[in-house]
């Protein structure tokens, strides 16, 4: 990846919707060269999809929460994880915790309800969003030395 190709994926990532004469603009390139090195980013999985954006509030789950789990059973878990339909991202980490969880859902109740039905694979730590910052803009580096 040159600093073109960097730069096409940090406006890419501002606004999947750029058309490619607009990003061919700002990248100062032909609109045939950046239709090109954005067709090879993607077959080398640089770019890995295009995706909305969507505001979990609007979409009647007002309630976020950021769950850390000390598992019984990691397998158990990520596979209960992988199927709640309230659960947006899941990772496995290092450490005491071995679980980070994120969830939106729609009431306190069903909060409760995934919390309980979690219990079975570990015991979980669980901190209800207030508010939230989110970088969707990835800056890639370069090391120089």
């Amino acid at each position: 990846m040159d600093q073109i190709d960097k730069e096409i994926v940090k406006e890419l990532q501002k606004n999947a919707k750029i058309s490619m004469k607009e990003l061919a603009e700002v990248v100062h390139l032909s609109s045939p060269a950046v239709i090109e090195r954005v067709r090879k980013l993607e077959e080398q999985q640089v770019i890995e999809g295009y995706h909305a954006q969507v505001d979990v509030k609007k979409m009647e789950r007002p309630i976020s929460a950021i769950i850390l789990f000390k598992s019984k059973d990691c397998k158990a878990l990520s596979n209960f994880c992988h199927n709640h339909p309230d659960v947006l991202e899941c990772y496995r980490v290092a450490g005491e915790i071995s679980y980070i969880v994120k969830l939106a859902t729609n009431s306190v109740k069903s909060l409760e309800k995934f919390i309980d039905e979690s219990m079975l694979y570990g015991t979980p730590s669980t901190n209800i969003v207030l508010s939230s910052y989110e970088n969707k803009v990835i800056e890639p580096f370069t090391l120089e030395g």
